[in-house]
């Protein structure tokens, strides 16, 4: 019967060595997005740099501009979107060609203590050890360039035609702070901090170095450092090991597996690990870490199995339900003598900070930072952090909270989110007295109204009419009896069947003019009945002359020029009789003017008087197209930028030249913050 050894003889025995001359400089080089068949032993390296702490390494190549596979006229694009048309000595490709390419490292293992590279020559097997294995994959760290150009462009045609025009930023008041001593908790997390990590980063210098082909004849030089230089026994101790020391080394004790910890940020705990501890401690560290959870996603992190009351319980301790969803407490993120890491603040002021923005939570849907930090007071980055934890950024609607309402938990759960409505309003009356607030300061500002009734122009006519024939009588009595007080002689006309005054208190047209309908300077009730059924000819005449100066008037706007012309004229002039709201709207229209419907946004604190805009419309020039086209546009967007203006004028006209733009922009709008507003449309 045959052994194990006469099945497996010993063919050869080598001599190993361990060569330690490159031990902390030799990198281990892969290229993933290449073939082996395909190296670049043959490419011209243009230069090489290193970040040794980092093992970060950049190598630049030539690109072979003369191949038949390469496309002449993405090269010649790539770098002019890459550099522009300046001839600078900072340009990225000098020829005004892509002819060149960078290939950037990541590690592919930060433990390399396990990898060597091995030679082996006369029976002898050579063994360094790895410094570190580098992935080098293309970098497109030019695009990011091309993208700051093309940026910078744009700004420069937004901004800099207008640049004068625009209004200033308004200057703000800085607070002061001195910093407190730090704590060494808060020092631990301010160096775990992404940011301190990439600024620790960029302080490490770039290292250049010389590239040396493989052919070269330094390279060669350097190939020797791979051999050991003493191949004496006694110098190469860590192979002379007695068998017990090398079983040892084969097979560690048990111990060392328990100090062994794996590599990873201290802060990170894998599911494995999780469900290790007691189900209170996993429910905690899974809501410290994501800060807001709907119920189900909680119990599909947990083991299967896991009882729903248990959990329940659990995550009461914890979290607070808002909006059907768990939000960690205040308290597990901030514990006692800790403070903020931005700005030194004791957790107990963060803990009342962040209870207020919650509580705002559980009554809106969006909340407004700056409403926020004005009563909370603490500084930006703690206000910031809190709403980062639970909220989302959305365009003109403030912050609005991370995940949609939970009905389903609520109405399977209404034991729980009774209980949590009641944590809710003491917490409530706690932060009345601490921020001294009312309860009416907790309403919300904007509650739900009912959509506006339209009406159109021909409905409120009849119903005038309708309730004007119906006190015809009584009007008919009111009149003859003026007449019999003031002894005057007016001809009698009949009354029209079709009267042109909105007479409908349901639908009243607000103040006439700027004044109430009884403080009116221009409202005579005793002289005249009814107003004429179209405007009086001076009327049309203020109209007129007030849009051809002005070109762009809200109805609000047009009615205080009218009473600041009214308040100019002589005492005891007067050429109108009562002039209502309606009477002023078709006014303008009969006076060559159009009414704009600026789409003004959802939030926006607009009287209804200021969201009628009217615009000059005809007045026999060619420059009314260009107006025309500027309505148009502000027909869609409440607000425009220069460059789309000019882009709709050359569409639509050809050629406009600057100054028609600005002339253009200045009659009919202002400006703010970069954007155009139709004059009178922009809110302070």
């Amino acid at each position: 019967m045959a052994t194990g050894d006469d099945d497996d003889p010993i063919i050869e025995e080598i001599d190993v060595y361990i060569s330690k001359s490159l031990a902390d400089k030799l990198y281990l080089l892969q290229y993933p997005v290449r073939p082996s068949s395909m190296t670049y032993d043959d490419v011209n390296h243009l230069s090489a740099k290193i970040k040794p702490k980092q093992q970060r390494l950049e190598l630049e190549m030539a690109i072979n501009t003369m191949s038949p596979n390469y496309c002449r006229s993405k090269g010649e694009q790539i770098a002019l979107n890459v550099d522009g048309t300046s001839h600078d000595e900072t340009n990225t490709y000098s020829t005004k060609l892509m002819d060149k390419q960078t290939f950037s490292s990541i590690q592919a293992t930060t433990n390399t203590s396990r990898y060597a590279a091995a030679v082996f020559r006369k029976g002898e097997l050579h063994i360094t050890p790895l410094t570190g294995i580098l992935q080098m994959r293309p970098s497109f760290s030019y695009l990011d360039k091309a993208d700051s150009k093309t940026r910078e462009r744009e700004a420069a045609n937004e901004g800099g035609d207008s640049s004068q025009d625009e209004a200033e930023e308004e200057a703000k008041a800085i607070t002061v702070r001195f910093s407190r001593p730090e704590s060494e908790q808060a020092r631990q997390r301010r160096i775990q901090s992404y940011e301190f990590l990439q600024k620790k980063q960029a302080e490490e210098p770039w290292i250049h170095l010389q590239y040396h082909g493989v052919k070269e004849s330094r390279s060669d030089h350097e190939r020797q450092y791979l051999f050991c230089q003493s191949v004496d026994a006694s110098q190469n101790s860590e192979l002379v090991k007695t068998p017990k020391e090398y079983l040892a080394m084969l097979m560690p004790p048990l111990e060392e597996e328990k100090i062994a910890k794996p590599v990873g940020p201290s802060n990170v705990l894998s599911m494995a690990q999780l469900r290790t501890l007691p189900l209170g401690d996993q429910v905690k560290t899974l809501m410290k870490n994501v800060k807001v959870m709907p119920f189900a996603n909680l119990m599909g992190l947990l083991a299967t199995g896991t009882d729903q009351t248990a959990v329940l319980r659990c995550i009461q301790q914890v979290a607070l339900l808002v909006q059907g969803n768990w939000v960690v407490k205040s308290d597990v993120l901030y514990p006692k003598n800790t403070c903020s890491a931005h700005s030194g603040v004791p957790a107990e002021v963060l803990c009342r900070g962040r209870d207020f923005v919650m509580w705002r939570f559980t009554q809106e849907r969006s909340i407004m930072r700056k409403e926020i930090a004005s009563i909370i007071k603490l500084p930006p980055e703690d206000v910031k952090e809190f709403l980062e934890h639970v909220a989302t950024p959305r365009v003109n609607r403030g912050w609005e909270f991370l995940l949609p309402t939970d009905v389903d938990f609520i109405k399977k759960h209404l034991d729980v989110a009774h209980r949590q409505n009641m944590l809710w309003l003491g917490i409530q009356s706690k932060l009345e007295k601490v921020f001294n607030i009312s309860k009416e300061d907790f309403v919300p500002k904007n509650p739900p109204q009912p959509d506006p009734v339209h009406v159109s122009g021909e409905q409120r006519l009849m119903i005038a009419q309708d309730q004007a024939k119906e006190k015809q009588a009584s009007l008919q009595r009111e009149l003859e009896a003026r007449r019999a007080q003031s002894g005057l002689q007016i001809k009698q006309e009949p009354i029209q069947d079709v009267e042109p005054m909105d007479a409908s208190p349901s639908f009243p047209n607000g103040s006439v003019n700027g004044y109430s309908s009884a403080s009116s300077p221009c409202l005579d009730q005793t002289n005249g009945g009814s107003p004429s059924s179209s405007p009086a000819p001076e009327l049309l005449e203020f109209v007129t002359n007030t849009f051809r100066k002005n070109v762009v008037l809200t109805l609000n706007e047009l009615k205080r020029l009218f009473n600041l012309y009214l308040a100019s004229m002589p005492a005891g002039q007067h050429v109108f009789s009562s002039i209502s709201d309606h009477m002023l709207q078709d006014a303008a229209l009969l006076c060559q003017c159009k009414q704009i419907m600026v789409p003004f946004p959802a939030q926006s604190k607009a009287a209804p008087d200021e969201r009628k805009v009217f615009g000059l419309w005809e007045t026999g020039e060619d420059f009314d197209k260009h107006r025309h086209l500027l309505y148009n546009l502000f027909s869609k967007n409440y607000r425009i930028r220069r460059s789309v203006v000019q882009a709709k004028l050359a569409q639509e006209l050809g050629d406009v030249s600057k100054a028609e733009v600005d002339r253009l922009l200045h009659e009919c709008c202002m400006s703010s913050a970069g954007f155009w507003y139709l004059k009178g449309t922009l809110q302070s």
